[in-house]
Formats: C-alpha cells, sequence, structure tokens
C-alpha cells in the first residue's frame, strides 16, 4: 500500500487543477497515490483525469457534496498511511511530503504536521506574504478555539490516518469553517507540529465561499459552542478572544466585500467581546484601513493596497525571503 494517500476534492477547477496535480508529480517522495474526487463537476474534469496514464492516480466520481462530502470520500476510500489534503487550485512545493513524511516518522506521538504557505493571486502571483503555521506545543487547541492561525489552509497538513479514525470525518453540516472544527476535534486527541517553511502555494480567490460574512460568522458559533461543552469554566475567557478575533477577520473579509459598514459593526463587536485588542496590531491595522476607506472611498484605499503588495512583492524577491502575515 502507498505510504501517503493525496486526497484532490475537484469541484468545476480544470483551469487549476492541471497545475495542482502536476506539483504532487514533482514531490521528491514518491510513495503516494493521488485520489481525485469528481465532486459532479461539469467542466471536464472526469474526462481529463480519465487521460492520465500515471497509475498512482485514482479517478473517484460523484454527485456533488460539497467539499466536506468530497473529502470524506477520498478518505474513507483511501491506502495510504498518512493523509495528505490538497485543495485543486493550491499548489505544493517539491519537498513538502518528504519533510512531513519524515518528520511524522521520526515523532509518532504527533498526528499532524503542518507546513507555512505562500499567498498566491489567482492568476499565481504571488502576494510576497507568507502566512505561519503556529501548529506545536501543548496548546493548540487553545489557539484554535481562538481562532488563531493554526493550519495554514487545507493543503497544509499531512495526518495520520488513524486520527480520523479516532474523531471521525469531516462535518457535512458545516458549509463554513469546516477546517477549523476537525482541526479543533484533532486537537484535543494528538499533537500537532509544524515546517517551518512555506512549502505550498495557496491561492485566493475574490469570489471564495469565505466571503459570506454571516453565514461563517453563524458556522463559527456553532463549532465554538460545542467546543466549549465541557471544559473547565477558567477556559471561558479563551471562548470571547475567539469571538473577537472571528469579528476582526470578518471585518477583513467585509472591507475587501466593500461593505464598510459592516465592517465596522465587526471592528465594533471584535472590542466589545475582548476589549484588550484595542492594543494589537491587528486592531490598529485595521482602524487604520477603516479610517482611509471612510476618508477617500474604496477606488483609492484598493489603489493603495495593490502598490503595497507590488511592494512587498518586490522586496521578498529583492532580498530573497518572503515578507510574513496574514492576507
Amino acid at each position: 500500500m502507498p505510504k501517503v494517500s493525496v486526497i484532490i476534492p475537484a469541484y468545476n477547477a480544470i483551469a487549476y487543477l492541471r497545475e495542482t496535480v502536476e506539483s504532487v508529480f514533482k514531490q521528491t517522495f514518491t510513495n503516494f497515490e493521488v485520489l481525485i474526487v469528481d465532486d459532479g463537476s461539469s467542466d471536464g474534469t472526469m474526462e481529463w483525469v480519465s487521460q492520465i496514464k500515471d497509475p498512482r492516480v485514482r479517478l473517484i466520481s460523484q454527485q456533488n457534496e460539497g467539499s466536506s462530502g468530497a473529502r470524506n470520500t477520498g478518505i474513507t476510500a483511501a491506502g495510504g498511511e498518512y493523509i495528505a489534503l490538497l485543495d485543486a487550485d493550491d499548489i505544493w512545493e517539491p519537498s513538502k511530503l518528504e519533510k512531513q513524511v519524515r518528520y511524522l516518522e521520526e515523532n509518532p506521538s504527533v498526528g499532524l504536521v503542518d507546513t507555512w504557505t505562500v499567498l498566491i493571486d489567482q492568476q499565481g502571483k504571488s502576494t510576497g506574504r507568507i502566512v505561519v503555521s503556529y501548529a506545536e506545543g501543548d496548546d493548540v487547541w487553545k489557539q484554535l478555539v481562538q481562532f488563531k492561525t493554526v493550519c495554514c489552509c487545507d493543503s497544509t497538513p499531512l495526518i495520520r490516518r488513524s486520527c480520523f479514525e479516532t474523531v471521525g470525518l469531516f462535518n457535512r453540516e458545516l458549509p463554513y469553517l469546516e477546517d477549523l472544527d476537525m482541526w479543533i476535534r484533532l486537537a484535543s486527541r494528538y499533537r500537532f507540529a509544524a515546517i517551518k517553511e512555506p512549502l505550498v502555494r495557496y491561492r485566493q480567490h475574490p469570489g471564495s465561499k469565505s466571503t459570506n460574512c454571516q453565514g461563517t460568522l453563524e458556522a463559527f458559533r456553532t463549532i465554538i459552542e460545542k467546543a466549549f461543552e465541557s471544559v473547565p469554566s477558567d477556559f471561558l475567557p479563551l471562548r470571547e478572544r475567539g469571538y473577537g478575533r472571528i469579528y476582526l477577520y470578518l471585518a477583513w473579509r467585509a472591507i475587501n466585500n466593500q461593505d464598510y459598514d459592516q465592517a465596522l459593526q465587526f471592528n465594533r463587536q471584535a472590542i466589545a467581546h475582548h476589549p484588550l485588542f484595542i492594543f494589537s496590531w491587528e486592531f490598529i491595522r485595521q482602524t487604520i484601513a477603516l479610517t482611509l476607506l471612510k476618508k477617500f472611498g474604496h477606488r483609492t484605499y484598493d489603489k493603495m493596497k495593490t502598490l503595497i503588495q507590488t511592494l512587498r512583492r518586490h522586496t521578498s524577491t529583492t532580498n530573497g525571503q518572503w515578507g510574513v502575515g496574514n492576507s
């Protein structure tokens, strides 16, 4: 049996799927199978995958069940000892699997190992930033319920198959943040770790489902209330910090959606849940952004944002390093 099962849920993603699959074939670690779950696509995904001659690739076709349903199908059909999730528009660096497999082999007490992530735009161009994973230590669960970045994106973790046998599969009832729900459940039972290198390129889309602020908030409430059902009372302040962070996150999403009023409302809700955020750089930076939006409007704000990204990308290329931060 293969050591690693790579699971790629694909729904009308043929524009990016070729590059994604190619990044798997370029891995320096080669003892893997690739399960491409065609989740009811109508863009020729099934026909294209059927033409791949590499015997390590398996095609599974199903009616559309969403990302959680597709991942669950892949996990159930997988034969590998380790499970690697890969979204159909993301890209792996060649040494990604090799470094993660080695880590899990050398650290049997770790259930999930993550990596850092380079952010790229829809055209595949780097924004000059990485997202840093904090998936290590004994307090990963506490970080997750505070909505801190633990797993950088769905395409970064390598997970022992046995972990899913313990905590179950992805919750298909959650339309948003189903990955956060899974990481919280895993962190309650297993140790996490991270390879401190940007080994995944995460593609950002303007129309991704993360732009649905209200749906994301409702999913977070469901996940966080369930997580705190049976914890000691001294853990409850973590819940309020979690709500504060989700509101800061949603304020950024509302800014990207060009909804100033909603962004301002989320910004104020963040402080209402955790007043100490007023001293954080994230809140200060967001407040500056809201001030610029109110004074100059979205067109000027977007031009300034594009200029900053260009300068950051140029600086990272010149210095041979990536800027650190969230999107």
